[in-house]
């Protein structure tokens, strides 16, 4: 059990905007101060009792206490990422300043410190009950000095009041990370404000119901898209999320550009890795909608000027009740191949690589290098629904891909789904290949 005393905070001529350089409430203690006490202010007074409950976890070799937070083990694959391109950013730059926006227990924020070597994290979680917890966390690997060594701060407040706070007093951020629960995209554009050009924003959805199509009035109020049931709605997630970006930047005189997009299954999770700079997209380009034929299974990208002429080939350029649309999302990469292939590399360097790691980053990251084919289109196709066009047997993925790649068609796996292939063959093409497969399969069993 928690109970927190408070007392009225002293006037000042900005009693509610964020200073980094006077020590706030919910601020990290003193390092003559308690681990197990988060602040000695007089504004704030928390008390511990035994029947409290936390939970001791590890992560990349780093111990840490999760206490009354949501914590997910499986998001470790998510975190290596983050600190993979924050770590790459601090070599680039020379320098790291963290805000970690909804920091829950902390772990994040401590990773940045202790392995992406960031000079300064700002932790904010808006639950003061995890105050407590995140300041032990982050006071065992990383004891904080007074005044300008001061590494971290911990503050409890609403997380777009915190960036824009930041953003009012000129405190800008390399690298934001933005890991929020939903569809909630109100910090988008606070996160851009706060960030400084060229820098990095990770942001986060975990609504797979919009994603999936089953809400495309909800989608279109949260990243301006209407969604609709397509059968490789995983990667549309991560499209919806990036094209809500692009569309928050665009209002701002910015423009974004994925570096990387990661979905894991539990939750779901969509994560994109935004670097964000001054200039407006050109022509709309790689942000547009997306269709997808129910009777062929193609799919076709189209511009805004080519909004009433979409059409599929199968019907003869008519319109058809087949044929389902969806967007305005990106169209465009989802990963920028040499960043991902810098990402690996000091994967490689740091030992997270080669041996089978309970998280699999090092097939995360190769299958974005492979994903990252500037000649592969948006989505992916699942060899069920080959298989189920053909009224076939699935062909097993590598031989198919084979089968592709002989024919000149660019093929890779799909980090989203398992039994899926990226690739700009046709759905026509890949039900004849699979045809082809299934008779040479069952030629060789009657020879043998």
């Amino acid at each position: 059990m928690l109970v927190v005393t408070l007392r009225t905070l002293a006037s000042s001529s900005s009693p509610f905007l964020y200073n980094p350089l006077v020590p706030k409430p919910f601020s990290n203690p003193h390092p003559k101060c308690r681990a197990t006490c988060p602040c000695s202010y007089p504004a704030l007074r928390i008390t511990l009792y035994a029947g409290c409950k936390s939970e001791y976890q590890s992560e990349r070799g780093l111990q840490f206490e999760t206490g009354e937070s949501f914590f997910r083990h499986e998001s470790a694959t998510g975190r290596d990422l983050g600190v993979l391109a924050a770590s790459l950013y601090r070599k680039s730059e020379g320098k790291l300043r963290v805000l970690d926006a909804l920091c829950g227990c902390g772990v994040r924020s401590l990773r940045y410190l202790v392995e992406a070597e960031a000079d300064f994290v700002l932790a904010n979680d808006a639950n003061e009950e995890y105050n407590s917890v995140i300041c032990k966390n982050l006071s065992r690997m990383v004891p904080s000095g007074p005044g300008d060594e001061c590494r971290w701060r911990v503050t409890n407040s609403d997380a777009n009041r915190i960036m824009t706070e930041c953003y009012l007093q000129r405190d800008f951020f390399d690298f934001i990370d933005v890991d929020s629960f939903g569809s909630d995209s109100s910090f988008l554009r606070s996160a851009m404000n706060a960030l400084r050009l060229d820098g990095l924003l990770y942001v986060t959805s975990t609504d797979g119901f919009s994603s999936g199509g089953h809400r495309p009035h909800h989608s279109f109020a949260a990243y301006g898209a209407y969604i609709q049931p397509l059968p490789y709605s995983n990667e549309v997630g991560l499209r919806m999320l990036i094209g809500g970006a692009v569309r928050e930047a665009s209002v701002l005189g910015y423009r974004v550009a994925p570096l990387f997009s990661y979905y894991a299954y539990h939750g779901p999770v969509f994560r994109v890795l935004l670097r964000v700079n001054r200039g407006k997209l050109p022509d709309n380009r790689d942000y547009g909608f997306i269709s997808y034929c129910e009777q062929c299974g193609n799919s076709q990208a189209f511009s805004w000027d080519e909004l009433g002429q979409i059409s599929c080939l199968c019907t003869n350029s008519k319109v058809s009740e087949s044929i389902i649309v969806s967007g305005p999302l990106w169209t465009g990469p989802l990963h920028d191949t040499v960043y991902v292939q810098e990402m690996l590399n000091l994967a490689e360097e740091w030992g997270w690589t080669g041996r089978d790691t309970e998280t699999s980053l090092e097939k995360v990251l190769k299958q974005m290098v492979d994903e990252s084919d500037p000649r592969l289109p948006f989505g992916y196709i699942k060899l069920d629904e080959v298989a189920s066009r053909a009224k076939i047997n699935s062909p097993p993925l590598r031989t198919m891909m084979s089968a592709i790649q002989k024919e000149g068609y660019a093929a890779s796996r799909s980090h989203i789904v398992s039994n899926a292939i990226k690739t700009n063959c046709p759905m026509t093409v890949c039900i004849r290949i699979a045809k082809e497969l299934q008779q040479c399969c069952s030629a060789e069993n009657v020879v043998s």
